[in-house]
C-alpha cells in the first residue's frame, strides 16, 4: 500500500511535466515496463532512480524529494519482513490481509452473521472451521493451525501500541449458533470482555434498526500509522476477495459505516443486550 502511494504520486508527477512514459525509462535506463510497475506500486523503488525521475520531472522541493524517498524506504523493509503468517492454511488472500492487519494501527469492521475474528475464542473459531469443513477446511491439522493464527491475531489487541478496533456486529452475529449453546454462550462471555478494552469499541447494531446502510455485507476497513498510506477496505464474497484501494472508495465506506455506527446501540446499551442473548444460551 505504501508503495502504490508512492507510484501515484510519482504518476502524478509524470503527469504534471508532462512526460511520457518513454521519456522516465529513458530517465532511468529502463524499460516502460518498469516505469508501469513503479508507478502500480508493484516493485519496490531504489533512491538513484526516485531520485532521476524528480531531476527528469522538475521536482526541486528538497522536502518533497525526502519525503518520496524515506516512503521508499519504508516500503522496502515492509516487502523485505517475514511475518508468522506466512506458513497459514487460509487462502493467499487472507494472508495478505493478516500481513496487513499486523502493521495496522486501526480497525474499523462491520459484521452481519459471525463475531469478528479478533473477538473470536479458540472453539468458537473451531466450531466455524469445522462447519465449514465441507468446503476448505477438511485436514484437522489446517484447522488447528486455523484457529492458532486467529489466536495470534488476537495478540495485536495488547501491547505497548495495541490495535484500535472499532467494530459493529448486527444482532444475527450474537444469535447465529456456532458449535452449540455452551460455546456460544462463552464466547459472548469473552465478547464482554474484550468490549472493556480501552482500545475497543463494540456496538450492536439490533434488528429493531431495520434497513441499514451495510446490509449488503461484511467489510473491514484497515487504516495506518503513517500519513501516507491508504485506508485499504477488505470483503469477501463467497467466490472472491474484494479489495478497495482508492481514496474516494475508502471514504465511501468510513461514511457508510459511520451511518451504521449511528443507528446502531451505544456501547453500554450494546453489552446489555449481549448479556441478554448470554443468558438466552
Amino acid at each position: 500500500m505504501l508503495g502504490r502511494r508512492l507510484g501515484g504520486e510519482l504518476l502524478r508527477l509524470r503527469d504534471a511535466a508532462g512526460k511520457t512514459q518513454r521519456q522516465a525509462a529513458d530517465a532511468i535506463n529502463a524499460s516502460n515496463s518498469k516505469i508501469v510497475k513503479m508507478e502500480q506500486g508493484w516493485v519496490p523503488m531504489r533512491d538513484p532512480d526516485i531520485r532521476a525521475l524528480c531531476e527528469c520531472y522538475g521536482v526541486d522541493d528538497r522536502e518533497a524529494v525526502a519525503r518520496m524517498l524515506g516512503l521508499a524506504k519504508l516500503d522496502r523493509e515492509r516487502r523485505k519482513a517475514n511475518g508468522w503468517w506466512q506458513d497459514s492454511p487460509h487462502p493467499g488472500t487472507f494472508s495478505e490481509y493478516i500481513a496487513l492487519e499486523d502493521v495496522a494501527s486501526r480497525v474499523r469492521a462491520w459484521e452481519l452473521s459471525l463475531i469478528p475474528g479478533l473477538f473470536q475464542t479458540a472453539e468458537y473459531a473451531r466450531a466455524l472451521a469445522v462447519s465449514e469443513g465441507a468446503g476448505v477446511w477438511e485436514d484437522p491439522d489446517d484447522i488447528e493451525r486455523l484457529v492458532e493464527i486467529r489466536m495470534r491475531r488476537q495478540e495485536r489487541l495488547h501491547g505497548e501500541r495495541p490495535l484500535q478496533v472499532y467494530a459493529i456486529v448486527w444482532e444475527a452475529a450474537l444469535r447465529q449458533l456456532i458449535g452449540g449453546p455452551d460455546i456460544m454462550r462463552a464466547q459472548l462471555e469473552h465478547l464482554l470482555k474484550v468490549a472493556k478494552l480501552p482500545n475497543v469499541r463494540l456496538q450492536v447494531l439490533p434488528f429493531r434498526a431495520g434497513g441499514h446502510p451495510c446490509i449488503t455485507g461484511p467489510f473491514t476497513i484497515i487504516s495506518f500509522a503513517e500519513s501516507e498510506a491508504l485506508d485499504v477496505v477488505h470483503t469477501d464474497t463467497i467466490m472472491s476477495t474484494v479489495w478497495v484501494e482508492n481514496d474516494v472508495e475508502s471514504a465511501a465506506y468510513g461514511a457508510f459505516f459511520d451511518r451504521t455506527a449511528r443507528l446502531s446501540l451505544a456501547q453500554r446499551d450494546s453489552a446489555r443486550l449481549i448479556n441478554t442473548v448470554r443468558e438466552e444460551f
